[in-house]
């Protein structure tokens, strides 16, 4: 377990090997949010992103099918 101090600015230093691992360089974009009570930090790499891929076509088809059918619901009342 790696261990880190929050500066006055409220900076934290990423240790090296997790860098190295996840690919963190400098101005390497990262996704800062809470979960469970935790803060959560998610580096935002050309990696990530691929493994987006294909997510919001499937996304918008299931809302397009989902949006299709509440307004066959609505005809009938």
């Amino acid at each position: 377990m790696d261990k880190s101090v929050v500066t006055a600015k409220g900076q934290v230093v990423i240790p090296s090997r997790l860098r190295r691992k996840y690919g963190i360089k400098k101005g390497t974009p990262v996704s800062v949010y809470e979960r469970d009570g935790e803060i959560v930090l998610r580096p935002i790499t050309d990696e990530y992103i691929r493994s987006l891929q294909g997510i919001a076509r499937n996304w918008r088809g299931n809302l397009m099918k989902a949006l299709q059918e509440e307004k066959a619901r609505e005809r009938k009342l």
